[in-house]
């Protein structure tokens, strides 16, 4: 037991040639390069991750100002507004509510009605 453990901590297994020391280093090298692949995926996913945090505080940001933008534009519909801007250019708004103007179309006469007028 006592020369079993002094045997791997002095990592004898890849040294010695009756231990198939090749084995060894192939199935090392393999973890290595698959602990590099998960370190290199775990990176790729924390930029995406902060990514989204990013894009998703912009899109906040965007409808915020959409919304004043679009209250600013409702403000500046209103007819007092209007009406105000226009007295400044001396145009007051009428005295008088408008009318409908209803026209009434002569209906069109087809050629058998012609004919017998």
């Amino acid at each position: 037991m006592k020369n079993g453990v002094y045997s791997i901590l002095k990592a004898r297994f890849l040294i010695n040639e009756e231990a198939n020391a090749a084995k060894n280093w192939r199935f090392i090298v393999f973890l290595i390069i698959l602990a590099i692949i998960m370190i290199a995926n775990t990176q790729r996913y924390e930029q995406k991750v902060f990514k989204i945090i990013e894009l998703t505080s912009e899109v906040k940001e965007l409808r915020s100002e959409f919304v004043d933008r679009r209250s600013e534009l409702m403000k500046l519909k209103m007819e007092s507004t209007v009406s105000e801007k226009m007295e400044a250019k001396q145009i007051y708004p009428a005295s008088v509510p408008p009318t409908k103007i209803k026209v009434k179309q002569e209906e069109q006469k087809n050629f058998f009605k012609k004919i017998w007028q």
